[in-house]
């Protein structure tokens, strides 16, 4: 009776197994085999031979350095003359710990979150067997989260391929691999729970992949990879409390990550585009006001005279449905793909009009703005300001934050930065590459403020 029973446990075990095994490499088609032998000669599915070609490209990265504090005392104002040194931000060591994946082995590229290496002087990257290189940064990008790395000395290292997170479906497997609480390289696996989610106010450009694979404070930046172990996205945050895995982590997509690395790549920072419109969320009841049979895409409210979408053709009460031919689900997801995308790139979106689908292609201009977010990439100088071109030429100072930087040096909202030294300057484009060329001296702001021409002087 044991005997039989043994048989029948053995036979559905084998039954289940193979089953498994059969919709896996279905569900993957030429995918890495998901089958390994067993010691009784036996097969059962696994993800093992995926990973032991995948883990050895996700590193572990630990970083030092230091940050700007402000003390936090509650001194009324009528005393604060008292205490001029107050507000004076004091400097304090830190010491933090991530993942990242190494994109291609040959130029050792490595991609991250920027919060990982946000402020660090020192950076140090530690692989699956052991070695341990130095890294330095070759540019990041507070807005999607995204920092680009290069090892130093390095060789015989391995690097992930990128999928076409287009092609994602809700459903499909996911496992994430990373460095958990800094324990070391873990793997968990789940599903793609979601895609296209915007609005959790996690960054400040929004397109995240949401999986149910477990995803804990350390796996930022590490990978989150296909069953052809393949990157289909980079780990960048969690919901739960605490800190703690509930199920619900969040991913950027692999053609994000695309985008962006290679502006980081080609010129150290991102040149986003710009459509030039105003939008929203389109819902049922806007949607049904407009004769679409469909609650998903991007509403259109106003158009920016001059603009990429004004040449276009593009028009308020337009609901832009897809671009480069792919779905959009909302507006947030039409602002994330565009403002990783360079300026001059150009794109095909559909467009649903007067009951017709139409579609027109775009190409992006430069971005007119300039956050004091972005404004660190130009030069310590502008921290605390926001920068715009101006419609008389050169950029204007469009807002100062009280006690920054910018506000120390003698910037003022309205001010007009027209030259660097004996050049001019005539857009925000040109005020980089002149500070960047001018870096390590000592250089002149050529500034008209009012009827009145002054200069100011940086290192």
């Amino acid at each position: 009776m044991t005997m039989n029973l043994r048989r029948k446990s053995l036979g559905v075990a084998l039954a289940a197994a193979l089953v498994l095994g059969t919709f896996c490499t279905q569900a993957t088609a030429d995918a890495t085999p998901l089958i390994r032998a067993m010691d009784n000669g036996q097969d059962t599915p696994s993800l093992a031979p995926m990973l032991k070609q995948v883990i050895p490209a996700v590193v572990n990265i630990s970083v030092k350095g230091k940050k700007d504090v402000r003390p936090m005392l509650n001194i009324p104002e009528e005393f604060r003359f008292m205490f001029p040194n107050l507000d004076r931000p004091r400097q304090r060591e830190f010491r933090a710990l991530g993942s990242g994946v190494i994109i291609d082995a040959k130029k050792g590229y490595i991609v991250t979150n920027h919060h990982v290496i946000d402020d660090a002087d020192e950076i140090r990257i530690a692989l699956s067997d052991g070695r341990e290189f130095d890294a330095k940064k070759i540019g990041s990008d507070p807005h999607t989260d995204l920092a680009l790395l290069e090892l130093e000395d390095f060789d015989n290292i391995q690097d992930i391929p990128l999928a076409n997170s287009d092609d994602l479906e809700v459903g499909d497997f996911a496992v994430a691999i990373g460095n958990p609480f800094g324990l070391g390289q873990t793997v968990t696996s789940g599903i793609v729970s979601a895609l296209g989610r915007t609005g959790l106010n996690i960054e400040n450009i929004e397109n995240f992949i949401q999986t149910d694979a477990a995803i804990n404070s350390g796996n930022s930046g590490g990978a989150l990879v296909n069953l052809k172990g393949e990157l289909i996205g980079i780990n960048t945050a969690i919901l739960g409390p605490n800190g703690g895995n509930i199920g619900i982590g969040f991913a950027i997509p692999s053609n994000m990550v695309k985008t962006i690395i290679h502006q980081l790549q080609e010129y150290g920072e991102v040149r986003r585009g710009q459509l030039g419109l105003t939008g929203t969320e389109l819902n049922a009841d806007l949607a049904k006001n407009f004769g679409y049979d469909s609650n998903t895409g991007a509403f259109v409210n106003e158009i920016i005279e001059g603009s990429a979408a004004d040449k276009a053709g593009i028009r308020s009460g337009d609901i832009i449905t897809s671009i480069d031919g792919k779905k959009i689900q909302s507006f947030g997801e039409l602002r994330a793909k565009v403002a990783t995308l360079g300026a001059g790139a150009k794109v095909k979106l559909g467009i649903f009009r007067d009951g017709k689908e139409i579609e027109v292609t775009v190409t992006l201009q430069e971005e007119q703005q300039l956050s004091s977010a972005d404004s660190s990439g130009i030069s310590e100088l502008f921290d605390g300001a926001s920068l715009a071109n101006s419609d008389q030429g050169g950029v204007e100072v469009t807002a100062v934050e009280p006690r920054s930087t910018a506000a120390a040096l003698g910037l003022r909202e309205g001010d007009i930065i027209t030259g660097v030294n004996r050049s001019k300057v005539s857009s925000i484009a040109e005020l980089k590459d002149l500070l960047k060329d001018n870096e390590g001296r000592v250089s002149a702001l050529r500034i008209q403020r009012g009827d009145t021409t002054i200069f100011i002087t940086m290192r």
